[in-house]
């Protein structure tokens, strides 16, 4: 396993769209910036995660931030608290409890306590917000890997993170929490969405080839 602390690097998508991508876990987090505020998806697996990542982010934008988590599993949102003051966006259903210290010991066994942040205000089915010349879509296509999994559209870009909707060098993540036979029916919902670029939460971005792909192996897995 890769060293916990090493940094990320930036991919850019589109004009004021960024993944960071990480060699631990093969994660990738999200940026969006506009002219008012900025955005992130997802803040990383504990506090030092995301500090890393909070302090990469200031490197590009010194705007106010609002945080999406796109599901509550400990490496999305376990880095929360390295965003104080921000305003935090999740679906509904989504609990930060100490269920994520159990999961995360699985991985990491003995790791610290992490402060918990709680989302300050929930979605649905989808929300829509205006960053200042970037609108940004928030939308809840069913359950799949989770029960409140959000995926975060940027339009204009054409560009989706989809959380862990999509997986890229892997195979999706079935856990007891997730939803197969539904899952394929999620993935034709983004794929309803205008993007060419669908970026993972685990993996490099890929395309709608890609995620029709996943589908289909996920389809076949549930019959």
């Amino acid at each position: 396993m890769s060293n916990e602390s090493a940094p990320g690097r930036w991919l850019v998508l589109a004009d004021g769209v960024y993944a960071r991508r990480y060699a631990e876990l093969d994660q990738t987090l999200g940026l969006v910036v506009g002219r008012d505020r900025a955005l992130v998806v997802d803040t990383g697996r504990d506090e030092e995660h995301g500090a890393e990542f909070a302090s990469a982010v200031a490197g590009l934008t010194a705007l106010p931030l609002t945080v999406v988590v796109t599901h509550a599993h400990f490496d999305h949102c376990l880095g929360t608290a390295a965003f104080p003051g921000a305003e935090v966006w999740a679906h509904e259903r989504c609990r930060v409890d100490e269920r994520v210290f159990v999961e995360r010991a699985e991985y990491y066994p003995g790791a610290p306590p992490v402060r918990l942040v709680q989302p300050t205000h929930r979605v649905r089915e989808a929300a829509e917000l205006d960053l200042g010349g970037q609108t940004v879509r928030l939308v809840h296509p069913g359950r799949a890997h989770t029960d409140h999994d959000l995926a975060v559209h940027v339009p204009d870009a054409r560009v989706l993170f989809t959380g862990d909707l999509v997986e890229q060098g892997a195979d999706p993540s079935i856990g007891p929490d997730s939803f197969p036979q539904l899952w394929p029916h999620a993935l034709d919902e983004l794929l309803r969405l205008d993007a060419a670029t669908f970026v993972p939460g685990h993996g490099d971005p890929v395309d709608r080839a890609f995620v029709e792909r996943q589908r289909d192996l996920l389809s076949a897995g549930s019959t």
